[in-house]
């Protein structure tokens, strides 16, 4: 079953649905209204599942090119809505629907150059979204079948299909959903996200040619509205430190086991407690340098094809699945050395004395448990 996942955690919206700014407000809670929507009725409709694409992507053959629909909702709740650039034709003049187009096609290109990956399923699944989603939605998703984007609200976000890193990771929804298919819930939850902003990341790295020591290890660069004092939603480099704003609030993400939130909200916090997993994948990367979707990408995506991963799996377990696909596939070298150090560094296995304060300069990770 496909969930819905979003790319705004629950709690800035929460933040924003207090605001003392009637329209802020508002604007937010119509975003958390249509958000529950949504889940709910994914919790009701089960999505076409991994087996049910295979039967499917069966019949038709595999092609080096993706095959988009980009549709225009129209400010309405109505998806896909009303279609407007379909593969290969031209671009147009609505600019929302020319970054989503490419947006898709680069994340196609990255999963398929850098993994032999064919679209979300493996199998060619045609890649299907929608812009102008609702009136200042704050919002993009992955519903277990599309991608939907908000506009924003022009004063705190702006379009989503500004960063093309956000359209890599909801994709990247679609092919946890076709293959480890991680629970969203807890550590299992906080994994799924965190293997979203890990190959969002990658298929930004990817298609701009940054090395690891190049890239911004933002997710969400560009999203934030002039004026906001912050740089992304979340940064793997740095957990904590994305944006520190009046509307927003400090950003709660930890980068290490000792700033661990335990609760029932965001499904156990899984937006924020990524935070962690996110970090040890940058220090794999920044540890083996080059490009980061080569020995870190492919160990990481080795780990969540490889069929080792129960649904449930909670970080320990992660560390592990990654540390042998570093093992299978490079042998006992800088690699599987670098998977052991960073999990060890993030507090994850054996060492966690080593709280890593030392990797992020000024950082308290210890205070990092209190929810914007």
């Amino acid at each position: 079953m496909g969930v819905f996942c979003t790319i705004v955690p629950p709690h800035i919206l929460d933040r924003l649905a207090r605001s003392a700014d009637g329209e802020l407000a508002a604007t937010a809670r119509h975003t958390l209204e249509h958000d529950a929507r949504h889940r709910t009725r994914r919790g009701l409709t089960a999505s076409v599942g991994p087996a049910g694409a295979a039967a499917a992507g069966a019949a038709k053959a595999l092609t080096d090119q993706p095959v988009r629909s980009i549709y225009d909702a129209r400010h309405r709740d109505d998806l896909p809505g009303h279609e407007v650039r379909v593969e290969g034709s031209a671009a147009v003049k609505d600019v929302s629907v020319n970054r989503a187009y490419d947006g898709l096609g680069d994340t196609f290109q990255t999963y398929l150059k850098a993994y032999g990956r064919h679209s979300v399923d493996g199998r060619g699944l045609p890649l299907v979204a929608s812009v102008h989603y609702l009136k200042g939605y704050d919002n993009a998703f992955w519903d277990g079948e599309q991608m939907v984007f908000g506009d924003g609200d022009g004063r705190v976000f702006l379009d989503f299909t500004i960063p093309i890193d956000v359209i890599g990771h909801e994709l990247t929804h679609g092919v946890t959903q076709y293959t480890a298919n991680l629970t969203y819930q807890g550590q299992s939850g906080a994994l799924n996200e965190s293997v979203s902003d890990v190959f969002g990341s990658l298929v930004k790295q990817f298609t701009l040619g940054q090395t690891a020591d190049e890239a911004d290890w933002l997710i969400g660069a560009g999203l934030l509205a002039p004026g906001i004092n912050g740089v992304a939603l979340r940064s793997m480099k740095a957990p904590g430190t994305a944006y520190d704003d009046p509307h927003l609030g400090k950003d709660p993400q930890p980068a290490t086991m000792a700033g661990y939130v335990d609760g029932p909200d965001d499904n156990g916090g899984v937006h924020t407690n990524s935070g962690i997993p996110n970090h040890a994948f940058y220090l794999v990367a920044s540890a083996l340098g080059g490009n980061a979707w080569e020995r870190a990408g492919q160990i990481w995506y080795d780990t969540l094809t490889g069929g080792s991963l129960d649904p449930d799996v909670d970080f320990t377990g992660f560390a592990a699945a990654t540390t042998a696909a570093a093992q299978d596939r490079y042998g006992d070298g800088a690699e599987v050395q670098a998977v052991r150090a960073a999990w060890t560094t993030v507090g994850v296995t054996s060492g966690a004395a080593k709280a890593a304060a030392s990797e992020l300069p000024g950082q308290q990770t210890g205070q990092q448990t209190q929810q914007a």
